[in-house]
């Protein structure tokens, strides 16, 4: 298993972290201004208690992606929400063995900072890669939603995975 260590995003990795979908067409949802992810570093460093995002480092320091967290709600009040977590590799550092570590560390991070009891991450039905980084982060599947995500022109079927907070750590 390879090593990764997460950490807070810096102004200088900014421009590794923005999604160029010329160069890298594998999640385009469309187009995004150029200067969105600044913006946001601007407002909160992209750290916060209910979303946020940390860069994910190889075991040589260098920036190989990010992980990042929003809510959802599974009904109208706080307790009732979840935290939705993603991570985007750089295209070099792919099928390495980081995406499970990764999203085991960001785990355990929102559970050591948050009070939400509940992870959740979906993939596409095809990205068997992602799925088993998922379940090597101790995330269990759940199951299929239908066409729950339009990329590309065309809906895609998402599997979803959850960590519940005392699950059994990997």
């Amino acid at each position: 298993m390879s090593a990764v260590v997460l950490r807070a995003v810096r102004r200088e990795d900014l421009p590794l972290l923005t999604v160029d979908p010329a160069a890298d067409p594998i999640d385009t949802f469309g187009l995004v201004a150029s200067n969105a992810l600044e913006r946001a570093f601007n407002a909160d460093g992209l750290l916060g208690y209910d979303r946020g995002t940390l860069v994910v480092e190889d075991d040589d320091g260098t920036v190989a992606g990010k992980v990042s967290w929003l809510p959802v709600p599974h009904g109208p009040n706080p307790p009732s929400h979840a935290l939705n977590v993603g991570i985007r590799l750089r295209p070099g550092f792919r099928g390495r063995g980081l995406g499970g570590p990764a999203q085991a560390l960001l785990a355990d991070y929102l559970f050591d900072t948050t009070t939400f009891e509940r992870l959740q991450a979906e993939t596409d039905i095809g990205n068997i890669a992602e799925q088993r980084a998922l379940e090597k982060a101790g995330f269990q599947r759940e199951g299929i939603a239908r066409h729950a995500q339009f990329r590309k022109g065309t809906w895609h079927d998402m599997v979803v995975y959850s960590r519940l907070r005392n699950d059994p750590k990997p």
